[in-house]
């Protein structure tokens, strides 16, 4: 009988998206879960030291461990030392795919001919966690809005350079890293809120990316005509963005019992097929396994 490898997502999120699938990834069985905490730190320290030694992968949801520019990666403190009992299995928070496979869907959009970036007024809510797609966005997209002060910080100041981003990371980030996570980013029943922010900088956007909580917290009740491309979405997030008008929804991670996971799932599911430690991953181990799963962005139109 051939070995299931378990791949486990502990979220800092609400557990009403908790989940579980069994899947064949590339001949190897998984069963893939996803388990929130509600926001309580203690019960996702436990849980994450519980698991230890005992699944193939563990991922960090509802947070980040690092933020990034192209020229530096910053950790969140506090997320450091919520995982720093974990020992033996490797943990992920999705920044490895971050960095190539959101890089790489941009492109591909592009390429294949789905996305004409040239023309679209992109607005991606925030780079420095997104920072695979940031800098594609740069290299493709000539009207960028990225959304860091405004939805990270509450500021009612838009970024319309990437350079203007690093710029101001490398002087906020490493202040901003060492504060709890929470300040910047909704965790627990907060991501189940709606609190839309700052309209007027969402109003003339056609093309709105990056982190789904981050998406569905802020953006207005009227998305009509625009695209989103985002992470993971469940059934009850696409109803809603059906009923806001939305055109095309784009999600970058592979559909799953007809569901997208976060990206610290699917970078779990990649770690354990390769069988490298997290910082020995390349961007070619990254690409070669979706090479091999003959991945493509989930592409859906709604009108």
């Amino acid at each position: 009988m051939s070995e299931v490898k378990r791949v486990v997502s502990v979220s800092l999120g609400t557990s009403k998206r908790d989940k579980s699938h069994e899947t064949e990834v590339l001949g190897v069985k998984f069963v893939i879960e996803r388990r929130g905490t509600d926001g309580d730190r203690a019960k996702f320290k436990a849980l994450m030291e519980e698991l230890d030694g005992n699944v193939a992968a563990l991922g960090v949801g509802g947070a980040d461990i690092w933020i990034a520019t192209s020229k530096k990666r910053y950790a969140f403190k506090d997320i450091v030392g919520l995982v720093s009992g974990v020992k033996k299995t490797p943990v992920v928070d999705g920044s490895g795919l971050k960095h190539t496979l959101e890089r790489e869907t941009i492109h591909r959009l592009q390429r294949d001919g789905t996305v004409d970036f040239k023309q679209e007024k992109a607005l991606l809510v925030s780079a420095v966690d997104r920072f695979g797609m940031a800098q594609a966005l740069d290299e493709l997209c000539p009207n960028v809005v990225y959304g860091d002060f405004l939805f990270g910080l509450g500021l009612p100041i838009p970024i319309r350079s990437y350079k203007t981003v690093e710029g101001f990371a490398s002087l906020i980030a490493p202040v901003i890293t060492k504060l709890p996570i929470q300040w910047f980013y909704p965790t627990g029943s907060k991501q189940e809120e709606r609190k839309p922010s700052f309209p007027k900088y969402w109003a003339d956007r056609t093309f709105l990316c990056g982190d789904w909580h981050y998406i569905r917290r802020y953006a207005p009740d009227d998305l009509t005509g625009k695209t989103v491309l985002t992470q993971t979405v469940r059934s009850a997030d696409i109803e809603w963005l059906k009923s806001a008008g939305l055109q095309r929804l784009i999600t970058t991670t592979p559909e799953m019992g007809g569901e997208t996971f976060a990206t610290n799932v699917m970078e779990g599911v990649i770690v354990a097929l390769v069988g490298k430690k997290p910082d020995e991953m390349t961007a070619d181990d990254y690409l070669g396994v979706l090479k091999e799963l003959d991945w493509a962005p989930g592409v859906t139109e709604f009108k």
